[in-house]
C-alpha cells in the first residue's frame, strides 16, 4: 500500500470545489510516510512539539503551533485527538491515529470546517483500519 495515495486522493480531494493547500502523514516516530509537494519543510522539533501536545493537551497554546516556519494560533480541538490552528485566512488541522498524525493545511476559500472534515474523516478511517 502506498501512503502517497492517501495524501493525493483523500487529503487533497476536492470538497465543494476547494482543496487543502498542503498535507502529510507522519509516523509517531517523526518519519514522513507521505506528503504533498507543497508541504512545508519542517524541523523535527516542530513535530515533537505537536506530538507532545497530544500527550499533554494545551502545551502548544501558550507559544502557538509552529510548522515549517509558520506560526498558528491554537484553537479548539479534541484533547489528545485533534489539534486545530488558525493563521490569517487559513489554518491547520492535525489528527492523531494509533500510528501516525495526519496534517492538513488550508487557505481561503477552503473553510476550517472543510479542512477538519477531510483530515478527521481519513484519520477516523485509518483508526478503524488499525493504523
Amino acid at each position: 500500500m502506498s501512503w502517497q495515495v492517501y495524501v493525493d486522493e483523500h487529503l487533497l480531494c476536492d470538497i465543494e470545489g476547494n482543496h487543502l493547500s498542503a498535507a502529510a502523514i507522519i509516523g509517531l516516530d517523526g518519519a514522513v510516510w507521505a506528503k504533498s509537494s507543497t508541504f512545508p519543510q519542517f524541523k523535527p522539533s516542530e513535530i515533537d512539539a505537536i506530538l507532545n501536545d497530544f500527550n499533554e493537551p494545551g502545551s502548544l497554546a501558550p507559544t502557538g503551533l509552529h510548522l515549517g516556519g509558520s506560526k498558528y494560533m491554537v484553537i479548539q480541538g479534541e484533547s489528545g485527538v485533534v489539534i486545530r490552528g488558525k493563521k490569517g485566512p487559513g489554518g491547520i488541522t492535525i489528527k492523531k491515529t494509533g500510528q501516525a498524525i495526519l496534517i492538513g493545511i488550508y487557505d481561503e476559500p477552503m473553510t476550517p470546517g472543510q479542512c477538519n472534515l477531510v483530515v478527521e474523516r481519513l484519520g477516523d478511517y485509518l483508526i478503524d483500519q488499525g493504523y
